[in-house]
């Protein structure tokens, strides 16, 4: 078992907001694409925050927490934890998806916990 949560642009959390359909994210049209710049500053932090560079590939960017059972897959349109079922895992995973947060330019989705977070 496994809890998952996603990283997004401001742009996808506004369209899907308006759009007010409860499968908007089954719809990869739907999310609104990464700048190159932002896609740097996450493999940055994910590295900064002891994630390691697993795999490169067609789907993204694969990193592994250096402690934590934590995997964090990288793509043009989101970034998605997935962390191994455990109290400490979850939080960790939650906690650096919130603090990735702090620019403004992304927005935390957590499916799991009623959906984008609110501060």
């Amino acid at each position: 078992m496994s809890y998952d949560i996603q990283l997004y642009s401001t742009g996808t959390k506004l369209k899907e907001q308006q759009a007010g359909d409860k499968n908007f994210f089954d719809n990869e049209q739907n999310l609104v694409p990464f700048t190159d710049e932002q896609i740097q500053q996450l493999r940055d932090r994910l590295t900064g925050y002891d994630y390691v560079l697993e795999k490169e590939g067609q789907d993204g960017s694969r990193f592994r927490h250096s402690e934590y059972n934590i995997s964090a897959l990288l793509t043009r349109k989101g970034l998605y934890f997935t962390a191994a079922w455990g109290e400490e895992n979850i939080f960790e995973a939650g906690m650096t998806a919130s603090e990735f947060t702090d620019s403004g330019e992304f927005e935390k989705y957590d499916p799991q916990n009623g959906g984008w977070e609110e501060f």
